[in-house]
Parts: structure tokens; sequence; C-alpha cells
């Protein structure tokens, strides 16, 4: 791990983590000694960031020399977090731990105020039940849309009957009940939208279809538009 990106991990969990936070804590976060803990808080001070607490009492971020302010209004704050909780509540981990790490990023960069708001926001998300139960590897599925990198599918229709089909991953969409993935189909050679509740199984290939992602969500854009 470059020593940036420890440093940044280390300022991430001293964001999220409840205060004081043990060194030993955050050892187990960033994934390194004790020792190498001591060292990177003393470089992080030295790069502008307050962080009160010493060795056997636990740290503290009271000021984030690394982000800079942030001023919102106060419905601001509640769209904020409304929207994180939304995502929080959709079931895929990546995306919750994700939102999480977005409103720790947030709180650090407000005023005192601001992040009295935050905390005591009257904006609430609550589902009764999940709202997307069942997920493939959402994780796998993001990146290869990232990555423009096709994905072999096992899919499940309607009627139980199971195919194999190679797609290229274009987006993920999140309906009010439903998740899709939007991908041209290798097998169809067409747009096909698949719900991600039915897929069974998930696995990238390492073959790219970059740089067609942009040009096909356009033609499917497009293709909508003519439709409506």
């Amino acid at each position: 791990m470059s020593r940036t990106n420890r440093l940044f991990r280390l300022l991430d969990a001293l964001r999220r983590l409840p205060a004081p936070v043990t060194a030993a804590q955050l050892a187990r976060e960033t994934g390194v000694s004790v020792r190498s803990v001591y060292r990177d808080i003393e470089t992080l001070r030295a790069g502008g960031a307050e962080i009160g607490g010493e060795r056997g009492f636990g740290y503290t971020l009271v000021e984030d020399g690394t982000l800079r302010p942030q001023t919102f209004s106060r419905i601001e704050i509640e769209a904020l977090t409304l929207g994180l909780a939304e995502v929080r509540g959709m079931g895929d981990p990546q995306l919750a731990a994700a939102a999480e790490a977005v409103l720790a990023k947030v709180a650090a960069t407000l005023p005192s105020l601001g992040q009295q708001h935050l905390l005591h926001a009257v904006s609430r998300v609550h589902h009764f039940s999940e709202r997307f139960a069942r997920l493939p590897d959402m994780a796998l599925i993001r990146a290869c849309c990232w990555r423009e990198e096709a994905l072999t599918i096992d899919y499940v229709d309607r009627d139980g009957a199971t195919t194999s089909r190679t797609i290229w991953p274009l987006a993920i969409v999140y309906l009010d009940r439903m998740l899709v993935v939007l991908a041209h189909c290798c097998l169809r050679e067409d747009f096909r939208m698949f719900r991600a509740d039915r897929i069974a199984s998930v696995a990238a290939t390492g073959t790219s279809f970059r740089p067609r992602r942009a040009a096909l969500l356009r033609d499917y854009g497009a293709r909508l538009a003519i439709a409506g």
C-alpha cells in the first residue's frame, strides 16, 4: 500500500469512527502496525489536519485540513442525509459503505452549526422490507461497467429456464422495487434489461468492449426517445 493511500485511509477512519479512536482501532482499519499509525498521525498533523488526543488515550479529528470547508443550507443538508440513507438501504454493501464515507467527509467539512443540523436531520428513510432482497455480486458488475469489461452471467427467465450469456454491462438502474442491469446482450445482439434478482451467477471475462459504452448508452437513449 502506498503511503498516500495509507494516509487517506487513516483520515477516512478518523472521520467515520466514534471519537476518540485508539491507535489499535486505527491499525485494524488501515491494516498497518500501531507504530505506523503513530507516525502517520504526526504526518497528518504536519500537513494541516488538527487531530486531538495522544498515545494511550485515542484520537479525535478536530479539523480536516485536507478538505475545504463546505456551506450547505439546512434543506440541502436534509437532502444529503435523506439521499445517503436511501443508498444505505439498498442492500448493496459496497454502496452502503460508500454512503457512510461520504456522510463522514461532508460532516468533516461543515461548520459546527451545520454538523448539528446533520446530526439532527428531520428527514428519515424506513423500509418495512428489504428494497432489493436478493442481489448478485454488484461490486463486480459495477467494476465491469467502469472498466467496460464483458461479463458472463447465468440468467433465470420468468419461466425458470436458465441461459448463459455474455453481456456488455452499461448501467445499473434502480427502479422502485426492482434493480436491473442495462446491457448489450451478445446472444441477442441487442439491448436488454436483466433483473438483478434473476442473475444466478456472474463472472468477469477479461475481455474489453472499450470504448463502446458511451456510444451504446447514447444509442439506447435515442431509441427510448423515438419509442416515447
